[in-house]
């Protein structure tokens, strides 16, 4: 089911976060040479979602990862768009001063791999290149643990927001991976670079005030919603509300212990940002909201099984 649906996706779908003006201008033979790239890395994203076996849509994720690199390679890269790759999630930071490229490989219906990186914009255009290695399934306690590019909870992202803080930026990235054959997982978790410049994935953002019924005056790393595969459960960024608005769950069957029987109940739950850290608001509205209803605007992706946002 996964390729039929990535493949039925309009071009350049991922593409969400449109990059700044006043950037490096890309030469004639610079942009062939990109699209010459590009053309062949579609034919080997269309193999990763559409190989037969794990055995072709790995050998395809490898040509894809390396003509990828390729690419990158060449002046000024950074601003070109990649637009007609439909398995490749890229979205620029608000403030244009990276990028972000996911994908996944699907093992099989109950095992996934994820793949990035970050590009940084550099004022001669040449390559900065942090690649994002998926260690998903050695980190015990995700909500717990901070990582680097080279320790990556591996997911795709689909939303940047950025946020200041004493004069320092904070982005924030939305993603959501496949799991395995029951359940969806949908994450939001907090993107800041160190002294050295490398990405640091996590942090004390999420606060919950005393008396929260989620995680009562506690803090976590970041914030992850599971539940049952197919149920849109939803994760957005209202930019009206200045709120990241996400599906309250209940167990479809009373086992709330049980990700994969949890759907959306019609209330929302909710983060706003204070002081530097997401603050988390147990009800969002007075009253419970039909699908479609909520303010938080539709995504414009619809990875498979992930539904609306």
């Amino acid at each position: 089911m996964i390729r039929y649906l990535l493949m039925a996706l309009p071009m350049g779908v991922f593409a969400q976060n449109a990059p700044k003006p006043h950037y490096q201008v890309i030469t004639a033979a610079d942009r062939a040479a990109l699209r010459a790239r590009e053309d062949s890395m579609s034919e080997t994203g269309y193999n990763i979602v559409n190989g037969k076996n794990a055995s072709e849509r790995f050998e395809a994720d490898s040509q894809f990862t390396r003509t990828l690199v390729r690419a990158l390679k060449i002046t000024s890269s950074f601003d070109y768009p990649f637009d007609s790759l439909q398995n490749l999630s890229h979205l620029y930071a608000p403030d244009s001063s990276f990028r972000v490229f996911t994908w996944e490989v699907m093992v099989d219906e109950d095992d996934y791999r994820r793949h990035g990186a970050i590009q940084m914009r550099t004022p001669d255009g040449s390559l900065k290149l942090f690649a994002l290695i998926d260690r998903t399934a050695m980190i015990d306690n995700p909500m717990d643990t901070v990582t680097g590019n080279a320790y990556w909870i591996g997911n795709i992202y689909y939303k940047i927001v950025e946020k200041k803080f004493q004069g320092k930026s904070f982005y924030t990235l939305l993603g959501y991976d496949e799991h395995n054959m029951t359940s969806t997982r949908k994450w939001i978790e907090v993107l800041t670079f160190n002294e050295d410049g490398k990405p640091v994935f996590g942090g004390r953002y999420f606060s919950f005030p005393a008396g929260d019924p989620v995680q009562p005056g506690s803090s976590l790393d970041r914030y992850m919603i599971e539940f049952k595969k197919d149920a849109q459960a939803r994760i957005q960024y209202d930019p009206d509300l200045d709120l990241i608005i996400f599906d309250h769950l209940i167990s479809e069957s009373n086992e709330p212990e049980k990700k994969y029987t949890l759907i959306p109940d019609g209330d929302y739950e909710g983060f706003r940002w204070v002081n530097g850290k997401w603050v988390h608001i147990n009800k969002v509205f007075n009253q419970k909201l039909q699908d479609g209803q909520a303010p938080a605007p539709k995504p414009l992706t619809k990875p498979p099984s992930i539904g609306k946002g």
